[in-house]
């Protein structure tokens, strides 16, 4: 094994370019972060291809996630973010070479889902719920062909039952009715 300072780069820069291409070229940086960016932001490239061939709990990724050598430092929810992401979302081997192919976080599935029928504030932003609530959420008439597997389903129950709701001047005032 090589000391090579460089090794890791074109790993660094694939995944900045996912960050990017989730965007779809309009900013959601408003939304707290999804698991997916902040795995991105935190994990290292060798981290990176350990985590992504590893399952354990979501207790168990919390405490992996609240280990001080982390690197930067997170709040409890994007720590909660975080070891929610990767119980639903790990194993996921393929992202061990190419950072693209780590499942939408989300941030990704709201911004990329709920839009299309209706407000995202008024249908996901304002929303208080615990898990559960998300989850049936899927199972209305209206819902149940939103093409999102039950994973990421369950990766979007997550994030909402932690991130939401948003107070109204958090959110753009484009995007709040």
């Amino acid at each position: 094994m090589t000391n090579d300072p460089l090794r890791g780069l074109p790993l660094a820069i694939a995944a900045a370019a996912v960050v990017l291409l989730a965007a779809g070229g309009e900013t959601f940086d408003f939304m707290p972060k999804g698991g997916r960016a902040l795995l991105l932001e935190t994990a290292g490239a060798a981290q990176l291809r350990e985590v992504v061939q590893a399952r354990r709990t979501e207790q168990e990724w919390l405490q992996w996630v609240r280990e001080p050598a982390r690197g930067k430092p997170l709040g409890d929810k994007q720590q909660a973010t975080l070891a929610a992401y990767l119980a639903v979302n790990m194993p996921a081997p393929a992202a061990a070479q190419d950072p693209g192919a780590l499942p939408r976080d989300g941030r990704d599935l709201a911004w990329e889902q709920c839009q299309s029928c209706h407000s995202l504030f008024t249908s996901f932003l304002a929303q208080d719920g615990n898990a559960t609530r998300w989850r049936n959420m899927f199972l209305a008439p209206f819902h149940r062909n939103i093409r999102m597997t039950a994973q990421e389903r369950e990766e979007f129950a997550r994030y909402a039952e932690i991130n939401m709701p948003m107070k109204a001047e958090e959110v753009p005032a484009e995007l709040r009715f």
